[in-house]
């Protein structure tokens, strides 16, 4: 079966459940976490996902797809220390840390596979008509003039 969006990656699948989770954990922590912890620990969690969504939107360049997906896991692993920080501060539960901790370090792992193996998942780079792989104002049958204008 043919993967058509991010949102169809176990990976993100995975990525996105721990985030909500992390999210409605952090409900109950103290407000006076709000702007350090709470925030932090969310925000690195997204994080994951958002680079999930820009990894495959990058499918097209390798060397910018395999970047964030390791973005993605340098973000799990800081979630990792903000669920051990959140754990020792006594706002999470160990069964739940255990929990989200196993998720990320799995997450982590596909990750991992994907970025040292990504040609299963790459774009084939556009070709212009002679066959020869160009810029998308070259396969449009744009000049160097008309293409810069294009980017524009």
């Amino acid at each position: 079966m043919a993967v058509n969006s991010h949102k169809e990656l176990r990976v993100f699948q995975n990525a996105m459940g721990a985030c909500m989770e992390i999210f409605e954990h952090t409900k109950n922590f103290p407000s006076e976490e709000r702007f350090s912890l709470i925030d932090q620990i969310r925000r690195s969690s997204r994080a994951v996902c958002a680079n999930l969504g820009e990894a495959w939107r990058a499918r097209r360049y390798p060397m910018a797809f395999t970047a964030k997906l390791d973005l993605a896991a340098s973000e799990a692993g800081e979630t990792q220390v903000w669920i051990e920080i959140a754990t020792r501060c006594g706002y999470l539960a160990k069964d739940a840390a255990v929990r989200l901790d196993d998720a990320y370090e799995h997450i982590v792992a596909q990750l991992i596979s994907m970025s040292h193996k990504p040609e299963p998942w790459l774009i084939a780079p556009r070709t212009t008509r002679s066959g020869a792989a160009g810029s998308e104002g070259a396969t449009l049958g744009m000049g160097r003039r008309e293409n810069s204008r294009a980017r524009a």
